[in-house]
């Protein structure tokens, strides 16, 4: 079973960091093609951006979190 768990964990951990870097790199897109529109909104859209970006920054760490727990249960 211990097997299956560290495998469980690899999948999952792969998936969290391919969810949080396409998760930021649409938050970028977003941003950068909102700027383009609309050049004033440069410093709300960027404190916005930064914040949404911390945020799935950090579900994907708790994510790595839980699938290494899981590894080394």
């Amino acid at each position: 079973m211990g097997n299956f768990a560290a495998l469980g964990a690899a999948i999952g951990a792969g998936l969290a960091a391919i969810g949080g870097g396409l998760g930021i790199g649409l938050i970028g897109w977003a941003s950068q093609e909102g700027i383009a529109r609309q050049p004033d909104s440069l410093n709300p859209l960027r404190a916005t951006m930064l914040i949404a970006a911390a945020l799935v920054e950090g579900i994907a760490l708790f994510a790595l979190v839980i699938c290494i727990i899981v590894a080394t249960k």
